[in-house]
């Protein structure tokens, strides 16, 4: 058999085109065939779902709590109550409205009294008491009591305990004057409230009437070391700015007892600031205490 001799270049030209043919089923212009589900022409496409909301991050998602109204607002408005203010203490309150400030925070069941809220509506009369009528329950005297110095000799105010009976308007208290020096500021409901009676440090001061000690201490801001006697049902005295407090809460004192002394705390200068309220409204102490 004769041997057939092929020509290179013939060889070379074929496994060139074979080479041609396997890179075009390799080139992404040649891909597997997709089906096509889209719908036949004039039937409805289906609408794809709405993405829901991306929650922001770290966002959580929860309820809101409905506000709380502050305790006793149910009252709000009504008489012998009172709304809670911002810059309220339980001491101003129970003191502008004539009351002892622990009889106000057991009357709301109030187990800290420094924890009051603005919007809070507190009963300001006692829970037996009609807030439309005015009570009077004068305290009963306790008999003349006569302070005397270490010599022995009666006080000035000693000396005051036999002071006129009171007028009419009195309801029955027997006024005196807290203080022996003279007045130098008068009485003014809007600034001063009450009368500033000038003195030097450690001067008596006095009880003005027959009472009980409500307050003893210096929480009442612009009043220093304060003392709140409560008369009766209508009537209470303030005495602001000592220098010491002798006596404490719920003590019992007689007109002319000395209670402090005369200083000049949370003030500029010594003085006695003594303001004389009837149902928690100042009143001028001058229409009240005696003549001098």
């Amino acid at each position: 058999m004769k041997q057939q001799h092929r020509n290179p270049i013939l060889l070379a030209m074929a496994a060139a085109a074979a080479l041609a043919v396997l890179a075009g089923c390799a080139s992404p212009n040649n891909r597997a065939p997709v089906e096509d589900r889209r719908s036949p022409p004039g039937k409805p496409q289906p609408a794809a779902p709405a993405p829901a909301p991306a929650a922001a991050a770290g966002a959580v998602i929860t309820e809101t709590a409905p506000v709380k109204p502050p305790p006793g607002i149910e009252n709000a408005g009504k008489p012998g109550y009172y709304t809670v203010k911002g810059g309220d203490t339980l001491i101003r309150i129970a003191l502008d409205n004539g009351q002892p400030w622990r009889d106000v925070g057991r009357w709301n069941g109030l187990d800290n009294p420094n924890l009051i809220e603005v919007g809070q509506v507190l009963r300001v009369v006692p829970p037996n008491v009609d807030p439309t009528q005015a009570t009077v329950r004068p305290v009963a005297s306790a008999g003349r009591v006569e302070n005397r110095a270490l010599d022995g000799k009666p006080t000035a105010a000693a000396a005051a305990a036999g002071a006129p009976a009171p007028r009419e308007s009195d309801e029955s208290l027997d006024w005196l004057w807290p203080a022996n020096g003279p007045v130098a500021t008068p009485f003014d409901d809007v600034k001063s409230k009450g009368l500033a009676i000038a003195g030097k440090v450690g001067d008596p001061v006095y009880a003005a009437a027959d009472g009980r000690v409500v307050y003893a201490g210096a929480g009442l801001r612009g009043y220093g070391n304060l003392v709140i006697v409560k008369h009766n049902a209508t009537y209470l005295t303030a005495y602001a700015h000592n220098q010491t407090l002798l006596v404490k809460e719920e003590q019992a004192v007689r007109r002319g007892q000395k209670i402090a002394e005369m200083g000049a705390s949370d003030a500029d200068r010594v003085q006695l600031h003594f303001e004389i309220r009837r149902q928690g409204k100042p009143i001028d102490p001058a229409k009240l205490l005696p003549a001098r």
